[in-house]
């Protein structure tokens, strides 16, 4: 005969009391092992109060640090893509402004070299004109070496992942 109940449902039946003496007794006219009716068990306290043994918790920390671990990862890709997306459109747009100021270089050269050809002649102009820029790209090239050599690279990140295994270990003082 099918009961209406649902096999699924927790309900406070299917949770054994125990008796003072870490002892469950059986449900209402049921039957024991030795076949006595009424009969008590024993049960181990600790399984049901919800204590863990060292293996479980430390299995449950590892999946909580895997999982912690995860996300941060996931996040940090998001991160990165969204910047990347954000770096790319700026960096389109400084090439945009790099192509103008080309342009207005170029034309703002061949206006000097037009100019200085009523002064001392075409040719001439136009080797002054090449000179200058000759000059202002040795300018920049030898400050663009100077930026370069001086760049360190990344000193924070790596010092700060130097400390992860110190941290894990519990040893953060060591860090310090």
């Amino acid at each position: 005969m099918p009961s209406d109940r649902d096999p699924f449902a927790a309900s406070s039946a299917a949770q054994p009391t125990t008796t003072g003496r870490g002892q469950v007794p059986l449900e209402a006219g049921g039957v024991g092992a030795t076949g006595g009716v009424g009969e008590t068990r024993p049960v181990d306290r600790h399984a049901r109060e919800g204590d863990q043994s060292i293996g479980e918790l430390f299995g449950e920390v590892s999946r909580d640090l895997s999982t912690l671990i995860r996300q941060e990862v996931e996040l940090a890709k998001a991160e990165a893509a969204q910047s990347a997306k954000r770096a790319g459109k700026g960096a389109g747009m400084f090439g945009g402004a790099g192509v103008a100021g080309h342009m207005v270089l170029l034309f703002l050269s061949l206006a000097l070299w037009w100019a200085l050809s009523y002064l001392m002649g075409g040719g001439w102009s136009a080797v002054v004109v090449a000179a200058v820029w000759a000059v202002i790209a040795a300018v920049l090239a030898a400050r663009g070496r100077a930026e370069i050599k001086s760049v360190e690279g990344m000193p924070q990140t790596a010092d700060s992942v130097k400390k992860i295994p110190d941290a894990l270990r519990g040893h953060e003082e060591k860090n310090s």
